[in-house]
Formats: C-alpha cells, structure tokens, sequence
C-alpha cells in the first residue's frame, strides 16, 4: 500500500487514477477478453469492449470537467486568538456545460489545521458557486497557504482526478488581549517623581494615581476610586478628581524581550500581557509605545497586533533595548533586569529548565514575578513589589 499511495497521487494529480469502481470494471474487463479469447464467444469480447469503452470514457471526462474552473478568494479579515476566521471562495465555471460533483479542499497550514473540504453537487454553465466556511483559531500567528484543489470523478465515477488553482491566502490571528481594570505596572509609572514634586519643566500627562490637578463632573466609565467625595457631597452631584503625573515627558513603552531565549508558553504569554498592557495604557488616555527586537518602536492599534501576532523568541534584533525611556519590561531573563532606565517596571516569567536564572538581581525598580499556577490577569492587577 505504501508503494501504491505514491503511484496514485502522481496519477491524480498529472491524469487521473482508478477510482475503486475503475479497478472492479477494469478486472472484470480483462476476464471477459480473457474467457473470449479461450471460448472465440462473440458475447464475451462484446462486453469486454463496451467495458473498456467504459472505462476510457471515466478517464477522459474528469479531467476536462476540472480544465475551465477558475478560484478567486476574498481577503479574510483578522481576528483574535479563540474567534473562527470567516474564509470565503468563489468557483467560477466558464464552460458552457454544467460541472457537477465536484469537490473543493482548502489545502490549510498544518499549524492552523487540516485541511477543509466542501461537497458541490453542480455549478450551472456561466456560473459561479460561493464557498464560505468559518475555521476556529487557537493561537495567535501569521498564516499563509497558497493553494485550493479541485478534485472530481464524474460522470460515472470510476475515475478520480484533483487539480490544484493557486489561490494565495493570509490570515492574522492577533493574540488575546485581556479586560484589565486595573493595573499598577501602568498606573505608577512615573509615580515616584510625582510624590517629590519634581516638575522642573516637564509635560505632564493625564493619568490615574498622581498629583491633583482639578475636579471635573463625572463621567460614565470613570473609576470610581476617583471620585472625591466632600466635594460631591458640596455640591450635590458627583465630582471625579483629574490627576496628573510626571513620565519624563515621554511616551511609556511597553518593550517585550523578543530577542531572548524563551520557554514557548512563557513567551505565548508574555505576548498576551504586552498587548493587554499597550490596551490598558491607552484606555487611562496615557501615550504609549510598543517595542520589540525586530520592530523598534511602534504604535497604532493595526501596527500592534498585527506586529505581536508575527513575533517569535529569539528575533533577530533590528534595535537595541531603549536606555533613554522608562519601560515596562517583559522578560525571562532575569539578568536583563539590572540594566533598566530610572523608572521603569518589569514583569519576570521564572525560567523552569534553569532555576538558578530565576533570582531577582534588580532591587531599583518594583515588578512582578509571575507564577505560572495563577491565571495572568489577575497577576497583572496585583500590585508591584520591590525585590
């Protein structure tokens, strides 16, 4: 059977092969000539031939049905990890004769999944048939195919033939970003300078912990740890205090160790939280920036998830790590640790193959270890620790 498997695809794919059938008319065929050339019977060399006629037809038509199909495909529009992509194809027929029975596979990446067939029973002549399935997703990525095949054994079904279209597809699978309502690594940048009153010049931001600079009418979707309650009560309606805090006049970059050495679910998660921070950040209406090894700095919503659906651990490193921004750093590599700007936070997934790597040499700036036990959000939410 393994010498056969190889034999056939090359006969599907260049001509057309023996369906079972084929194989069943074919050997009765032969017997039959076989028993007229013993007995000189007119009747068996009859059926012999209208056999062979048979089957020489079967071998011809599947071919020609496939010659003049023609496959467009529509663009498929991104989704997050765990939505299903919505994937659309049209097979048009420009032949004068309806093709029936017809079967059309979506030759997927094995890492998406295997590949998707569809069952037509007939495209009229000068028609079209509109294919649309929809593919679950699990991980994130970028993912490419290249081909559809067409694949048929009519109209008597002795004979099979496929035929390949090129028919190139992407599909982006943007990772998870998590509902976070709070999150001191975001909400205590700069926070430091703030409490000492240091705002010799600098551009302030508005945020949500800091100094305060008024107080304004509240708003639907403000936090409620902001509103000031004496002055509410003042003035009979509800008062939210706006805040101020000093960044150093400059952006908070969020900068994922894309270039390091990770262990694969640390990293799937280190990605998760990277675009839950960059979303949060611009939720508090704060100014932010995304970095990796391979990109530099980046920032719009398209450009970062479509940026940390592509990355991978070890990235060839087009940039050095930032030394002149306070970052949100997201690393494995617990060394990296020591060599961050004044201000910044950091979150350590602990390296399990290499327990010694694990301690916390920096004790300059607060951060989270992560434990691998406990769901990432809530993690994110919990407050900083100085180590």
């Amino acid at each position: 059977m393994k010498i056969l498997k190889p034999i056939t695809n090359w006969l599907e794919t260049r001509a057309c092969a023996p369906a079972y059938g084929g194989w069943i008319l074919g050997a009765t065929a032969i017997c039959f000539f076989a028993a007229g050339i013993n007995t000189m019977a007119g009747w068996l060399y009859a059926i012999s031939g209208i056999s062979f006629a048979l089957l020489g037809v079967a071998a011809i038509l599947p071919p020609r049905s496939l010659t003049n199909l023609s496959i467009t495909r529509r663009p498929i529009q991104p989704v997050s990890a765990g939505d299903d992509l919505k994937v659309e194809l049209e097979i048009c027929n420009h032949t004068q004769q309806a093709v029936s029975l017809l079967q059309v596979e979506d030759m997927l990446p094995f890492v998406l999944g295997k590949p998707v067939q569809k069952a037509i029973e007939t495209i009229p002549s000068q028609g079209n048939y509109r294919w649309l399935y929809y593919h679950p997703t699990q991980r994130r990525g970028i993912y490419r195919w290249h081909t559809v095949e067409l694949g048929s054994g009519a109209p008597l079904g002795l004979f099979w033939c496929r035929r390949q279209r090129d028919c190139a597809a992407m599909a982006i699978v943007y990772p998870t970003v998590l509902p976070l309502a709070t999150c001191p690594l975001v909400d205590e940048m700069g926070q430091e300078e703030s409490k000492r009153g240091d705002l010799r010049g600098r551009p302030l931001q508005t945020a949500t912990t800091g100094l305060v600079r008024s107080l304004r009418p509240y708003r639907i979707g403000d936090p409620t740890r902001l509103i000031h309650w004496r002055t509410s009560a003042r003035y009979g309606e509800l008062r939210v205090r706006e805040l101020e805090m000093v960044t150093g006049g400059e952006e908070i970059v969020i900068a994922l160790d894309s270039a390091s050495n990770w262990e694969e679910e640390n990293f799937e998660q280190a990605v998760i939280a990277a675009v839950s921070l960059y979303f949060y950040a611009q939720q508090q209406q704060l100014q932010v920036q995304l970095w990796t090894a391979s990109t530099d700095f980046i920032k719009g919503d398209a450009y970062v998830l479509e940026a940390l659906a592509a990355t991978t651990a070890l990235e060839d490193a087009s940039s050095v790590v930032p030394k002149s921004y306070p970052l949100i750093w997201l690393t494995q590599n617990s060394l990296s640790l020591a060599t961050l700007p004044q201000g910044s936070r950091w979150v350590l997934w602990p390296n399990i193959s290499s327990p010694a790597e694990q301690e916390v040499i920096n004790r300059e700036h607060p951060g989270i270890v992560l434990q691998s036990a406990i769901a990432l959000q809530p993690q994110l939410q919990k407050t900083l620790n100085w180590y």
